[in-house]
């Protein structure tokens, strides 16, 4: 899919699922959230210590719902998501990255 048909899919999943009356400072603090939740994942499969109480996040699906709150937030803007990655890439490419080591 593209991003464009990933932005359709999610409006359409977002009205249908009632999301959609949800403002943007909610999907944003809801995104924090699942980026912790992440961030968890992450931490579990690296062997990293974490409390034996937590639930358990797979990170395939951590990383599915931070996608889809962006394009959420992005829908709430009216932001074409894939004009402006390439938007954004054209500035980064005039950037020097390169690491001194």
């Amino acid at each position: 899919m593209t991003l464009a048909e990933y932005q359709e899919l999610i409006a359409k999943l977002a009205k249908e699922r009632g999301y959609d009356s949800e403002t943007p400072s909610e999907a944003f603090l809801l995104l924090v959230e699942e980026v912790g939740e992440l961030g968890k994942a992450i931490r579990k499969s690296t062997g990293m210590k974490i409390s034996d109480h937590s639930k358990k996040h797979a990170i395939e699906h951590e990383l599915a719902d931070v996608f889809w709150l962006v394009v959420d937030i992005a829908n709430k803007f009216d932001i074409d998501l894939d004009k402006a990655f390439a938007d954004k890439e054209e500035i980064n490419q005039s950037r020097d990255y390169k690491v001194d080591v």
